[in-house]
């Protein structure tokens, strides 16, 4: 997984700029209550809705669960069912981040216009020209089992009974939380992450972005920002133990910022990692057995369609030498204006066979998608928590609910896996489908996904490791131990890049053939570039031009001697990195790079504005923390130990970190039966309130690169600050 973010207000623009996961789903801000809810005491209408829901919730069921938080506030949820736990989940998750899920709720419903204004309309269309309520309405109670649906009413009823005994808390009228919007949010947050947004940029640009397929040939697909994680197995390590990393790269605050909990029941769930507020289920995580990591991948799973319109009828199109008529339906779009103005929208959207339309003027196209009327992407997650072996684990992957990630998986019996994840189209041979596909022809409508033994996978490589870094699934682990491209379709558009983290990870462990769990640490912080890393080559021209004056010699300089590190000391980290970023967007945009010199006097002097200097050290440069409470922190864009900073007020003499290494584990199952696991968290446990003890209480720790045992086992675990029963209603 990953994502970067600015600033914490949910932003789902797919226009203009193209926007990736972390700017789709990263920002989450205090605003306004809608102009309705004026006339009355606002803590009166939530107490009244609250007190309604608790009576109607009462009728048909009551849940319960304890809740035990430690020193670090993490919370240790049990409950005598799965149902019971998921109440205890939601309850913890509003204590520590109400604010988040409330604000984000309006987007995966498609109403956020009419609480944040126009520039919440463009998320509102998507959401109702996807269809995304129509197939949950349609398919909610028939395709979902029965225990999936108990479980999600659970989790609902968390959030809604916690409201309405904390009416205080609640802001915005989104209530009732319903089981309905936990689906939303995921068949929207999977879309973003595979990078969906893109091409429909393309077709909102003046002009047509791509040809038509006439052939086949698949070009690399981009990969967005970052994510880490490594098995090794007995046979790499020195002492025969199986290790894990877990280290999925997200905005660090935020409704996709990783948020820690362990979740127990008395029908054998027992796990723990790392989920996002309003999630049921964990996204990484592991238990006593084993455990997987996550990274973004991005192969081509979005296939767009040129239709071939009547001229005398726009809404007339020709599939297999007939004309069809689109679907058309209405779109209402409430935006909020000035105040209370509210303003409703219409517009028309339109569907073809193959999926969703879009009109432009250089024509009209349709879009057919991984994941296209998917809503079982919770039961998956579910499946993954609940798994208990290597067998279960594989088994929940084949369902195959999940649109896209990468999976590295390691267990206490010595087994690493990776698999390339993805609802991958089974799409017909010898078409071009990174380009536009011709909308006329039924037989390149595609209707089923390839099987999970077609995806790039690997179980026990001979190396005796695996490292997901973002990269090709082709290049994870050593030579002879890695998938073979050529035995996959082509027509899959695979990625093919290679990122810094991961030719400087596999660098690191093919040099150590006897990783030892310190050694395991050491690689995890690594906070260098490989000299054979893309990027090197243009930092590499900029260090070889000619100085024309005495300060670019002085950059110059820096530039060529710097050891290509991020510690907290380097005085040539700050130009470095500065010149990297210029070719990691470049690259990333798939545009050209950037002249040599405009980009030395860039990075010059954005060096000095930021620090006064050209020579600071980069821990007064990079800082990590919130508010006025910074550390000095090492790392830096695409290094294992990931930091993405940004100026957040240009009065600042620091960069801030925003995004990158957050939630992150090592685990070592060893060979005489012991489990050791390691972890820490980028602030700490409450994501909304400044004032709470655990809002920032391991970010210092964390800057220092310090981990703890976060307490999966009881005797392990801290001070116990509280512990407390929640039930509703």
């Amino acid at each position: 997984m990953s994502c970067t973010a600015r600033d914490n207000r949910p932003f789902f623009i797919f226009t203009g700029t193209p926007q990736g996961p972390c700017d789709a789903l990263a920002r989450t801000g205090r605003v306004s209550r809608p102009s309705y809810t004026r006339g009355l005491p606002y803590s009166l209408i939530t107490w009244l809705l609250g007190s309604f829901l608790l009576l109607v919730s009462a009728i048909s069921q009551a849940w319960e669960a304890s809740i035990e938080r430690d020193a670090l506030g993490v919370p240790h949820i049990y409950g005598e069912t799965d149902a019971d736990m998921a109440f205890g989940v939601a309850w913890a998750q509003a204590e520590d981040g109400w604010e988040i899920l409330e604000e984000t709720l309006p987007y995966y419903r498609g109403t956020a216009a009419s609480y944040f204004g126009r520039d919440a309309a463009v998320t509102d269309y998507l959401i109702e020209w996807l269809g995304f309520w129509e197939t949950i309405e349609s398919d909610y109670e028939r395709v979902l089992k029965p225990e999936t649906r108990a479980y999600l009413d659970a989790f609902a009823a968390g959030f809604n009974t916690f409201a309405a005994k904390y009416p205080e808390r609640v802001s915005l009228d989104v209530l009732p939380v319903t089981p309905q919007d936990v689906i939303a949010a995921h068949m929207f947050r999977h879309l973003l992450f595979y990078g969906f947004e893109k091409p429909l940029t393309a077709l909102r640009a003046e002009t047509r972005q791509f040809e038509i397929s006439d052939a086949p040939a698949l070009p690399a697909t981009a990969i967005t920002l970052g994510s880490n994680a490594t098995a090794i197995a007995p046979s790499r390590s020195l002492d025969g133990s199986t290790m894990l990393m877990i280290n999925s790269h997200q905005p660090l605050t935020g409704p996709v910022s990783w948020y820690e909990v362990h979740l127990q029941s008395g029908e054998g769930l027992n796990v723990m990692g790392g989920l996002f507020i309003g999630a049921p289920t964990l996204g990484v995580g592991f238990n006593e057995h084993h455990g997987w990591g996550a990274t973004v991948n991005q192969p081509d799973l979005v296939d767009v369609f040129v239709l071939d319109t009547d001229p005398d009828d726009e809404n007339r199109y020709r599939l297999d030498g007939e004309w069809h008529e689109l679907e058309a339906f209405e779109i209402r779009i409430k935006v909020k204006l000035w105040g209370w103005l509210p303003w409703t929208v219409k517009e028309i959207g339109y569907r073809s066979v193959h999926g969703p339309v879009m009109k432009t003027d250089h024509g009209t196209y349709a879009i057919r998608y991984a994941g296209m009327g998917e809503i079982r992407q919770v039961e998956q997650w579910l499946a993954m928590s609940a798994a208990r072996s290597f067998d279960e684990w594989r088994n929940a992957m084949a369902l195959q609910h999940i649109a896209s990630f990468n999976f590295v998986y390691a267990n206490a019996d010595g087994d690493i896996h990776f698999i390339h994840n993805a609802m991958m189209p089974d799409r017909a041979a010898g078409w071009r489908w990174d380009q536009y596909l011709p909308g006329d022809r039924s037989d390149l409508i595609w209707d089923r996904y390839l099987p999970l033994e077609s995806l790039p996978s690997i179980t026990n490589p001979p190396s005796g490791y695996l490292h997901s870094a973002n990269q090709s699934p082709f290049q994870i682990s050593a030579e002879g131990s890695n998938p073979a491209i050529s035995a996959y379709p082509k027509e899959s558009g695979w990625p093919t890049r290679m990122t810094n983290r991961a030719v400087r990870g596999l660098e690191l462990l093919n040099a150590d053939s006897a990783i030892s769990f310190d050694e395991f640490s050491d690689i995890k912080h690594d906070n260098a570039y490989s000299p054979d890393y893309r990027g090197y080559r243009y930092l590499a021209l900029v260090a070889d031009l000619k100085p024309n004056s005495p300060e670019e010699a002085d950059a110059i300089a820096l530039i060529g001697g710097w050891n290509l590190q991020t510690d907290k000391q380097n005085r040539h980290a700050a130009l470095g990195v500065c010149i990297l970023l210029e070719e990691w967007q470049a690259e990333r945009s798939q545009v050209a790079l950037p002249d040599a010199r405009e980009t030395l006097h860039q990075c010059m002097k954005s060096v000095r504005d930021v620090s006064g200097r050209l020579d600071p050290e980069w821990g007064s440069v990079q800082q990590h923390g919130r508010g006025d409470r910074k550390w000095d922190a090492a790392g830096g864009p695409d290094t294992l130990r990931a930091m993405y900073a940004e100026r957040l007020d240009e009065k600042d003499d620091h960069l801030t970190v925003v995004a990158g290494d957050g939630l992150y584990y090592l685990i070592e199952w060893t060979a005489d039966g012991r489990h050791n696991i390691q972890g820490t968290h980028q602030y700490g446990s409450h994501m909304t309130d400044a004032s709470s003890t655990h809002y920032l209480d391991q970010a210092e720790d964390f800057s220092r690169e310090m981990m703890r045992s976060p307490g999966f086992y009881p005797e392990n675990r801290s001070t116990i600050s509280r512990r407390y029963i929640v039930s509703g209603p």
